[in-house]
């Protein structure tokens, strides 16, 4: 009975830590939760692209689209939500461009979300890719909380 007892609590205190996670969250229509972002990923990839004189949503062969394409790079971003999807997904396009694979994490809250960076970063050390992060600063926002890019969900 103790074991169960111990179990329960074990399960409780992880369902309250894990929802303590440094991400904001929402409920959809449908009622299904998921993590909000005040901007959409496509404002800072149309950001780090322009400035880095990049090609976005490159289309590949095999019709899966690079977020960015660079004269070096196939860069991939993700929310720092889904880093451990980034790193498949940026190799991926390294290999159907045959440019050095690079994941851009994006940090809606840095001092946060800087764990997730990390993570990135020694995996991207231990396999030979790059890594970079890019945060809100990135977006020009203004004094109403709107980003420059008009097609932004902030801007709709």
């Amino acid at each position: 009975m103790r074991k169960i007892l111990l179990v329960m609590l074990s399960v409780s205190l992880l369902s309250i830590v894990a929802n303590a996670a440094p991400f904001k969250k929402e409920v959809c229509d449908l009622g299904w939760e998921h993590v909000h972002h005040d901007h959409s990923e496509e404002a800072y990839q149309y950001a780090w692209c322009s400035a880095n004189n990049g090609v976005m949503e490159y289309q590949n062969k095999d019709f899966t689209r690079v977020d960015c394409l660079t004269d070096t790079h196939a860069v991939e971003f993700d929310f720092a939500n889904k880093w451990h999807e980034s790193i498949g997904q940026a190799l991926h396009y390294s290999t159907m461009t045959g440019k050095r694979a690079k994941v851009v994490l994006i940090l809606d809250d840095p001092k946060a979300q800087m764990t997730y960076f990390k993570r990135i970063k020694r995996i991207g050390k231990k396999y030979n890719f790059d890594t970079e992060y890019v945060t809100n600063d990135i977006l020009k926002i203004n004094n109403e909380g709107k980003c420059f890019y008009s097609n932004c969900k902030c801007n709709n």
